[in-house]
Protein backbone atom coordinates (compact mmCIF):
# COMPACT_ATOMS: atom_id res chain seq x y z
CA UNK A 1 0.00 0.00 0.00
CA UNK A 2 1.80 2.76 -1.26
CA UNK A 3 -0.85 5.15 -1.95
CA UNK A 4 -0.13 8.24 0.01
CA UNK A 5 -1.30 8.35 4.14
CA UNK A 6 -4.56 5.98 4.23
CA UNK A 7 -7.52 6.53 5.73
CA UNK A 8 -8.31 4.14 8.66
CA UNK A 9 -11.77 2.98 8.89
CA UNK A 10 -13.19 1.04 11.88
CA UNK A 11 -15.94 -1.42 11.53
CA UNK A 12 -14.98 -1.55 7.78
CA UNK A 13 -16.65 -4.79 6.76
CA UNK A 14 -19.74 -3.72 8.22
CA UNK A 15 -22.83 -2.89 5.77
CA UNK A 16 -21.92 1.19 5.82
CA UNK A 17 -18.45 0.82 6.11
CA UNK A 18 -18.45 -1.76 3.33
CA UNK A 19 -19.54 1.09 1.02
CA UNK A 20 -17.36 4.07 2.68
CA UNK A 21 -14.43 1.90 2.17
CA UNK A 22 -15.42 1.46 -1.55
CA UNK A 23 -16.05 5.01 -2.40
CA UNK A 24 -12.95 6.44 -0.46
CA UNK A 25 -10.70 3.65 -2.51
CA UNK A 26 -12.88 5.24 -5.84
CA UNK A 27 -11.45 8.45 -4.47
CA UNK A 28 -7.74 7.33 -4.72
CA UNK A 29 -7.29 6.82 -1.22
CA UNK A 30 -5.59 3.89 0.60
CA UNK A 31 -7.52 2.36 2.60
CA UNK A 32 -6.97 0.04 6.38
CA UNK A 33 -9.93 -1.52 8.08
CA UNK A 34 -10.21 -2.96 11.36
CA UNK A 35 -12.77 -5.05 12.23
CA UNK A 36 -13.45 -8.04 14.25
CA UNK A 37 -16.65 -9.24 12.57
CA UNK A 38 -18.88 -9.40 15.29
CA UNK A 39 -21.40 -8.28 13.24
CA UNK A 40 -19.48 -7.23 9.96
CA UNK A 41 -18.66 -9.48 7.02
CA UNK A 42 -15.89 -9.73 5.19
CA UNK A 43 -18.34 -10.49 1.93
CA UNK A 44 -19.15 -6.76 2.44
CA UNK A 45 -15.75 -6.04 1.20
CA UNK A 46 -15.71 -8.44 -1.87
CA UNK A 47 -15.60 -5.96 -4.36
CA UNK A 48 -11.94 -4.38 -2.63
CA UNK A 49 -10.26 -7.50 -1.49
CA UNK A 50 -8.02 -7.68 -3.84
CA UNK A 51 -7.31 -4.00 -4.42
CA UNK A 52 -3.87 -2.64 -4.18
CA UNK A 53 -4.61 0.21 -1.72
CA UNK A 54 -6.86 -2.06 0.73
CA UNK A 55 -5.47 -3.72 3.75
CA UNK A 56 -7.96 -5.55 6.35
CA UNK A 57 -6.76 -6.63 9.73
CA UNK A 58 -9.54 -8.67 11.66
CA UNK A 59 -9.28 -7.56 15.36
CA UNK A 60 -11.04 -5.42 18.40
CA UNK A 61 -9.59 -1.48 18.52
CA UNK A 62 -8.76 -2.53 21.64
CA UNK A 63 -6.71 -5.98 20.92
CA UNK A 64 -4.33 -4.39 17.83
CA UNK A 65 -1.02 -3.20 19.81
CA UNK A 66 -0.03 -1.01 16.48
CA UNK A 67 -3.11 1.06 16.77
CA UNK A 68 -1.05 4.17 18.37
CA UNK A 69 1.57 3.60 15.02
CA UNK A 70 -1.61 2.72 12.22
CA UNK A 71 -3.67 5.88 14.03
CA UNK A 72 -0.22 8.30 13.97
CA UNK A 73 0.15 7.45 10.49
CA UNK A 74 -3.31 7.80 9.36
CA UNK A 75 -4.45 10.53 7.09
CA UNK A 76 -7.69 10.52 8.81
CA UNK A 77 -10.04 8.30 11.07
CA UNK A 78 -13.77 6.96 10.38
CA UNK A 79 -14.89 5.45 13.74
CA UNK A 80 -18.17 2.98 12.72
CA UNK A 81 -17.15 -0.23 15.00
CA UNK A 82 -20.53 -0.08 16.46
CA UNK A 83 -23.22 -2.93 17.40
CA UNK A 84 -26.07 -2.72 15.39
CA UNK A 85 -29.88 -3.41 15.36
CA UNK A 86 -32.72 -2.88 17.83
CA UNK A 87 -33.02 -6.23 17.90
CA UNK A 88 -29.01 -7.00 18.81
CA UNK A 89 -28.95 -4.37 21.41
CA UNK A 90 -32.29 -5.77 23.24
CA UNK A 91 -31.11 -9.18 23.50
CA UNK A 92 -27.48 -7.66 24.26
CA UNK A 93 -26.68 -4.85 26.42
CA UNK A 94 -23.38 -5.70 27.83
CA UNK A 95 -22.32 -6.44 24.50
CA UNK A 96 -23.29 -3.21 23.18
CA UNK A 97 -22.01 -1.06 26.10
CA UNK A 98 -18.68 -2.80 26.08
CA UNK A 99 -18.53 -2.55 22.49
CA UNK A 100 -18.87 0.88 23.17
CA UNK A 101 -17.34 3.13 24.91
CA UNK A 102 -14.30 1.06 25.52
CA UNK A 103 -13.23 0.46 22.22
CA UNK A 104 -13.75 4.80 21.49
CA UNK A 105 -12.10 5.65 24.24
CA UNK A 106 -8.64 3.59 23.22
CA UNK A 107 -9.24 4.58 19.77
CA UNK A 108 -9.59 8.39 20.80
CA UNK A 109 -6.58 8.26 22.87
CA UNK A 110 -4.63 6.95 19.68
CA UNK A 111 -5.98 9.38 17.55
CA UNK A 112 -4.73 12.20 20.08
CA UNK A 113 -1.19 11.24 20.08
CA UNK A 114 -0.75 13.23 16.77
CA UNK A 115 -3.95 14.81 16.62
CA UNK A 116 -5.13 12.75 13.67
CA UNK A 117 -8.81 13.88 12.60
CA UNK A 118 -11.87 11.61 13.39
CA UNK A 119 -15.49 11.26 12.81
CA UNK A 120 -17.62 9.28 15.20
CA UNK A 121 -20.97 8.29 14.07
CA UNK A 122 -23.45 8.51 16.24
CA UNK A 123 -26.80 8.00 16.05
CA UNK A 124 -30.42 8.98 16.42
CA UNK A 125 -31.12 6.76 18.74
CA UNK A 126 -29.35 9.71 21.14
CA UNK A 127 -32.66 11.92 20.48
CA UNK A 128 -34.32 9.19 22.88
CA UNK A 129 -38.47 9.43 23.58
CA UNK A 130 -38.57 13.17 22.74
CA UNK A 131 -41.76 13.97 21.23
CA UNK A 132 -40.52 16.65 19.04
CA UNK A 133 -41.98 16.63 15.76
CA UNK A 134 -37.95 17.70 14.16
CA UNK A 135 -35.09 16.94 15.59
CA UNK A 136 -31.93 19.57 15.80
CA UNK A 137 -28.46 18.95 16.94
CA UNK A 138 -28.73 21.14 19.48
CA UNK A 139 -31.73 19.29 20.66
CA UNK A 140 -31.95 18.57 24.87
CA UNK A 141 -32.23 15.16 24.69
CA UNK A 142 -34.43 12.72 26.27
CA UNK A 143 -33.39 8.82 27.27
CA UNK A 144 -35.76 5.85 28.94
CA UNK A 145 -35.27 4.37 32.45
CA UNK A 146 -32.30 1.79 32.24
CA UNK A 147 -34.14 -0.85 33.29
CA UNK A 148 -35.05 -0.86 29.39
CA UNK A 149 -31.88 -2.51 27.35
CA UNK A 150 -32.85 -0.72 24.57
CA UNK A 151 -31.74 2.63 26.13
CA UNK A 152 -28.32 1.49 26.37
CA UNK A 153 -27.17 1.76 22.57
CA UNK A 154 -28.32 5.53 22.92
CA UNK A 155 -26.58 5.77 26.06
CA UNK A 156 -23.74 4.02 24.76
CA UNK A 157 -23.23 6.21 21.78
CA UNK A 158 -24.00 9.61 23.57
CA UNK A 159 -21.03 8.68 26.37
CA UNK A 160 -19.28 8.08 23.08
CA UNK A 161 -20.24 11.72 21.73
CA UNK A 162 -19.15 13.58 24.92
CA UNK A 163 -16.19 11.53 24.63
CA UNK A 164 -15.10 12.97 21.56
CA UNK A 165 -16.05 16.13 22.29
CA UNK A 166 -13.88 16.52 25.35
CA UNK A 167 -11.17 15.61 23.74
CA UNK A 168 -11.72 18.11 20.81
CA UNK A 169 -11.93 20.72 24.13
CA UNK A 170 -9.14 19.45 26.40
CA UNK A 171 -6.46 17.55 23.76
CA UNK A 172 -7.10 19.70 20.40
CA UNK A 173 -8.08 16.87 18.58
CA UNK A 174 -10.09 17.63 15.27
CA UNK A 175 -13.25 15.52 15.64
CA UNK A 176 -16.82 15.55 13.92
CA UNK A 177 -19.61 13.99 15.11
CA UNK A 178 -22.74 12.26 12.74
CA UNK A 179 -25.78 11.24 13.91
CA UNK A 180 -27.03 8.86 11.29
CA UNK A 181 -30.79 8.15 10.92
CA UNK A 182 -32.02 4.73 9.78
CA UNK A 183 -29.17 4.06 6.57
CA UNK A 184 -30.41 1.76 4.27
CA UNK A 185 -29.61 -0.06 0.95
CA UNK A 186 -28.12 -2.38 -0.79
CA UNK A 187 -26.58 -5.31 0.72
CA UNK A 188 -28.32 -4.96 3.48
CA UNK A 189 -29.29 -7.28 5.93
CA UNK A 190 -32.61 -7.71 8.23
CA UNK A 191 -30.41 -10.33 10.47
CA UNK A 192 -30.19 -7.19 13.58
CA UNK A 193 -33.86 -6.46 13.30
CA UNK A 194 -33.46 -3.96 10.20
CA UNK A 195 -37.19 -2.72 9.17
CA UNK A 196 -36.44 -2.06 5.25
CA UNK A 197 -34.35 -5.35 4.48
CA UNK A 198 -36.76 -6.93 6.29
CA UNK A 199 -39.58 -5.99 4.57
CA UNK A 200 -37.97 -6.32 1.31
CA UNK A 201 -36.75 -9.59 1.92
CA UNK A 202 -40.30 -11.28 3.17
CA UNK A 203 -41.90 -9.31 -0.05
CA UNK A 204 -40.21 -11.26 -2.27
CA UNK A 205 -41.25 -14.38 -1.02
CA UNK A 206 -44.54 -13.47 -0.28
CA UNK A 207 -44.66 -13.77 2.91
CA UNK A 208 -46.51 -11.80 5.55
CA UNK A 209 -44.50 -8.59 6.67
CA UNK A 210 -44.67 -8.34 10.43
CA UNK A 211 -45.39 -4.70 11.65
CA UNK A 212 -44.65 -4.05 15.08
CA UNK A 213 -46.67 -2.37 17.51
CA UNK A 214 -49.70 -0.15 15.89
CA UNK A 215 -47.62 0.77 12.82
CA UNK A 216 -48.60 4.49 13.45
CA UNK A 217 -44.71 4.66 14.52
CA UNK A 218 -42.61 7.07 12.04
CA UNK A 219 -39.66 7.04 10.29
CA UNK A 220 -36.98 8.21 7.68
CA UNK A 221 -34.83 6.74 5.73
CA UNK A 222 -31.83 7.42 4.36
CA UNK A 223 -29.72 5.59 0.80
CA UNK A 224 -26.23 4.51 2.11
CA UNK A 225 -24.97 6.59 -0.82
CA UNK A 226 -26.32 9.43 0.64
CA UNK A 227 -24.96 9.11 3.95
CA UNK A 228 -21.18 8.10 2.49
CA UNK A 229 -21.45 11.42 0.45
CA UNK A 230 -22.27 13.13 3.55
CA UNK A 231 -19.54 11.39 5.56
CA UNK A 232 -16.79 12.26 2.97
CA UNK A 233 -17.97 15.47 2.60
CA UNK A 234 -18.13 15.90 6.13
CA UNK A 235 -14.12 14.48 6.30
CA UNK A 236 -13.03 17.56 4.19
CA UNK A 237 -14.79 20.38 5.76
CA UNK A 238 -12.21 22.11 8.58
CA UNK A 239 -15.57 24.56 9.69
CA UNK A 240 -17.39 20.75 10.97
CA UNK A 241 -14.26 20.18 13.48
CA UNK A 242 -16.17 20.19 16.98
CA UNK A 243 -19.30 20.22 15.63
CA UNK A 244 -22.24 17.31 15.62
CA UNK A 245 -24.33 16.85 12.49
CA UNK A 246 -27.42 14.69 11.67
CA UNK A 247 -27.41 12.81 8.68
CA UNK A 248 -30.97 11.47 7.00
CA UNK A 249 -33.51 11.34 4.58
CA UNK A 250 -36.58 13.60 5.61
CA UNK A 251 -39.04 11.52 3.69
CA UNK A 252 -41.01 10.67 6.77
CA UNK A 253 -43.89 8.07 6.96
CA UNK A 254 -45.38 5.33 9.24
CA UNK A 255 -44.07 1.69 9.60
CA UNK A 256 -47.76 0.60 8.46
CA UNK A 257 -47.64 2.69 5.12
CA UNK A 258 -43.64 1.06 4.79
CA UNK A 259 -44.90 -1.83 4.55
CA UNK A 260 -47.90 -1.12 2.10
CA UNK A 261 -45.58 0.86 0.12
CA UNK A 262 -42.78 -1.93 0.03
CA UNK A 263 -45.83 -4.61 -1.30
CA UNK A 264 -46.85 -2.12 -4.14
CA UNK A 265 -43.50 -1.59 -4.90
CA UNK A 266 -41.74 -4.65 -5.40
CA UNK A 267 -45.52 -5.83 -6.50
CA UNK A 268 -45.75 -8.85 -4.02
CA UNK A 269 -48.78 -11.07 -2.66
CA UNK A 270 -47.37 -10.53 0.57
CA UNK A 271 -50.23 -9.22 3.71
CA UNK A 272 -49.42 -7.21 6.12
CA UNK A 273 -49.60 -8.55 10.10
CA UNK A 274 -49.06 -6.54 13.36
CA UNK A 275 -47.37 -7.40 15.99
CA UNK A 276 -47.15 -6.42 19.53
CA UNK A 277 -43.85 -4.91 20.75
CA UNK A 278 -44.16 -7.16 24.23
CA UNK A 279 -44.39 -10.33 21.40
CA UNK A 280 -41.24 -9.17 18.87
CA UNK A 281 -39.13 -7.89 21.84
CA UNK A 282 -39.66 -8.01 25.14
CA UNK A 283 -42.69 -6.80 27.74
CA UNK A 284 -42.84 -3.05 28.47
CA UNK A 285 -40.58 -2.08 25.17
CA UNK A 286 -40.77 1.44 24.78
CA UNK A 287 -40.04 3.03 21.02
CA UNK A 288 -39.88 6.53 19.75
CA UNK A 289 -43.12 7.65 17.72
CA UNK A 290 -41.26 9.68 15.22
CA UNK A 291 -37.55 10.14 14.52
CA UNK A 292 -37.17 13.07 11.72
CA UNK A 293 -34.04 15.04 11.59
CA UNK A 294 -33.42 18.65 10.64
CA UNK A 295 -30.61 18.61 8.16
CA UNK A 296 -29.90 21.98 7.39
CA UNK A 297 -27.07 22.38 9.56
CA UNK A 298 -25.10 19.45 7.49
CA UNK A 299 -26.17 21.28 4.26
CA UNK A 300 -24.98 24.30 5.51
CA UNK A 301 -21.68 23.10 5.72
CA UNK A 302 -20.82 20.68 2.82
CA UNK A 303 -23.50 21.64 0.44
CA UNK A 304 -25.43 18.70 0.62
CA UNK A 305 -28.23 16.73 1.95
CA UNK A 306 -29.94 13.19 1.16
CA UNK A 307 -33.23 13.62 -1.62
CA UNK A 308 -32.93 10.19 -2.86
CA UNK A 309 -36.98 9.27 -3.11
CA UNK A 310 -38.20 6.61 -0.66
CA UNK A 311 -39.63 4.47 -3.51
CA UNK A 312 -36.34 4.33 -5.51
CA UNK A 313 -34.44 3.56 -2.33
CA UNK A 314 -36.81 0.66 -1.77
CA UNK A 315 -35.72 -0.47 -5.20
CA UNK A 316 -32.27 -0.06 -4.94
CA UNK A 317 -32.24 -2.04 -1.51
CA UNK A 318 -34.09 -4.76 -3.27
CA UNK A 319 -31.59 -5.31 -5.95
Amino acid sequence: MKNGKPILVTGGAGFIGAHLVERLLKDGKSVVVIDDLSTGSRDNLRAVAQHKNFRFIQTKISAYAELPQLAAEAEFIFHLAATVGVELVVKSALQVLEASFHETEILLKAAAKNSTPLLLTSTSEVYGKSAKPEFSEDDDLLIGRPGQSRWSYACSKLTDEFLALAYAREKKLPVIIARLFNTVGPRQTGRYGMVLPRFIAAAKKNEPLGVFGDGAQSRCFCLVNDVVEALVRLQKCDQAHGEIFNIGGTEEISILELARLVVATLGSKSKIELIPYDQAYAPGFDDMRRRKPLVEKLERCVQFKPQTPLREIIQLTAG
